[in-house]
């Protein structure tokens, strides 16, 4: 069977759980943390994947990097997903239910790109920018390039808006050529 259905299953299945229990949201920074942990921390695949390693420890493994004190539905999944030998997925499922939870809560990543640092006025702007076109909440994250020399770069959805100086002299030296 294919990780991405597997992952889907299950993170379906997690969301249903927390809407019911009206805890979705905690699960979410839950599934975050656990998700940006396999991120930072390339050995964890590694360490939840070794056979040789008990249940127990990759319970205790999993809750830890999921933020510690975890809800008791993130128990109750890790505690599955372990029972069912799944724990190779775990991280798929994290990033499903991710992808899952935004799109039941319309929420829109963006992203700005400057090449240095912007105001709060100027980054909230852009933040209610999106807001307006998306018609939904946005989670926002502001990112310093100095690479881009100058202007900014919006990203959201499938939209990007280049206004940076790097592109501009990019696009002038392919008229050149």
């Amino acid at each position: 069977m294919d990780l991405g259905v597997i992952s889907v299953r299950y993170a379906r299945a997690l969301l249903k759980c927390s809407l019911d229990a009206k805890k979705e949201d905690l699960v979410y920074q839950e599934m975050m943390t656990l998700a940006e942990s396999y991120i930072k921390v390339p050995e964890l695949r590694r360490t939840i994947d070794n056979p040789m390693m008990s249940v127990d420890k990759k319970a205790q493994l999993l809750q830890i990097a999921s933020g510690n004190d975890v809800t008791e539905i993130t128990e109750r999944l890790i505690s599955l997903v372990l029972k069912e030998g799944r724990e190779g997925v775990m991280q798929f499922i994290a990033n499903s239910y991710i992808t899952l939870y935004r799109q039941q809560k319309n929420i829109t990543r963006g992203k700005l790109i400057t090449a240095v640092p912007v105001a709060p006025e100027v980054e909230e702007k852009m933040k209610q920018m999106v807001m307006s076109r998306t018609n939904g909440a946005v989670e926002f994250v502001t990112e310093v390039n100095p690479d881009i020399i100058g202007g900014f770069v919006l990203e959201y959805d499938t939209y990007r808006m280049d206004t940076s100086v790097k592109s501009q002299l990019n696009k002038i030296l392919k008229q050149l050529n």
